[in-house]
């Protein structure tokens, strides 16, 4: 390991809960970290879309917490009062057309809204948003972050660390890393189409979730029977990773077209509103088992769900354990 600084100067390239945990573990050992993200604000794809009197995730629908660390960062998520359990009626709709009821399972969501747990999270940290980092120079005082206008960041930083789908941080590697911008580039990510819906009453479908076997959707749920939530009812549909993929570049209006069909078959009538957003990297089509990546010779470092499987409690524990790697704990 080269960092030969007693207090480092770390910058985080994302700012999803991969970087949140990451940034919040460095911080914790000392280190003065900056996380950079080219959203409005933290989350990624624990995000919320909300309206005029509505709201709805629209990505991570949930999470579990098995690993025991995790587990102790929920609860304290539970604490602070941005997290809690759901307890939904589940149901799984299978291709031969039967319906059956899915047995209880914990699962957590962040409260009000999804994007809760990381705006805690952040609240402790130094963020940029609307901050895209177009490109990454390796120099003679360290690590040179480049704005999307090209301009270099005043600052140089001991550390950097990628907490980025594999795509985005495959461009970033390719001049600076080449071995580990192969890495990322290997790796398959895959879309999906999400739609929220709007209502004005509640709908009695008999179900608060269900996961769908069949046709074009793989999850709906009632966002607004979610704990925490205010504002009229709502839905949020899910495409399958091999839909979503087929029928990437639609526009919303097409997309629509194809799965309120398709929520109709569920018993879901048509929505007052609707609208659509395109995951174009929700999830890595094949986990890895490398949890991290850490390259101490270049002090350099990758973390995210692709790097260990696509949920909210792979990509903190893939955060975590950079932060250790990189704290040579």
């Amino acid at each position: 390991m080269i960092i030969s600084a007693t207090s480092p100067q770390v910058a985080i390239i994302g700012a999803g809960i991969a970087g949140l945990s990451c940034a919040a573990a460095l911080q914790d050992a000392h280190c003065q970290v900056t996380l950079f993200d080219k959203s409005h604000g933290p989350a990624g794809r624990m995000s919320t879309r909300q309206g005029d009197g509505w709201q709805c995730d629209h990505g991570a629908q949930y999470f579990t917490a098995r690993d025991p660390g995790f587990r102790a960062e929920v609860a304290r998520w539970e604490q602070a009062g941005v997290a809690a359990q759901w307890r939904p009626e589940v149901r799984r709709f299978d291709a031969d057309g039967t319906v059956s009821r899915c047995s209880a399972t914990e699962r957590f969501v962040g409260t009000p809204r999804m994007t809760a747990p990381a705006t805690w999270l952040a609240s402790t940290l130094e963020l940029h948003a609307d901050s895209a980092i177009s490109a990454l120079r390796r120099e003679k005082s360290g690590w040179r972050l480049h704005a999307q206008d090209g301009e270099p960041l005043e600052r140089h930083f001991d550390v950097v660390v990628l907490a980025v789908p594999a795509p985005q941080a495959a461009r970033l590697l390719r001049d600076v890393a080449p071995r580990h911008a192969a890495l990322a580039a290997g790796a398959t990510m895959e879309g999906c189409w999400a739609m929220m819906l709007q209502y004005p009453a509640p709908l009695a479908l008999g179900f608060d979730a269900a996961f769908v076997n069949r046709g074009a959707l793989r999850w709906v749920a009632r966002d607004s029977a979610k704990p925490g939530r205010v504002g009229s009812e709502s839905w949020l549909l899910h495409a399958s990773a091999e839909w979503s993929e087929a029928h990437i570049e639609l526009d919303g209006a097409s997309i629509a077209a194809l799965l309120l069909p398709a929520f109709a078959q569920l018993g879901g009538p048509a929505p007052e509103r609707w609208s659509a957003h395109r995951w174009r990297y929700a999830k890595a089509a094949q986990a890895r088992d490398d949890v991290c990546i850490w390259d101490g010779g270049q002090a350099m470092g990758l973390c995210g769900d692709w790097l260990n499987g696509g949920t909210v409690e792979a990509a903190w524990l893939s955060g975590r354990a950079l932060a250790q790697r990189i704290c040579g704990a």
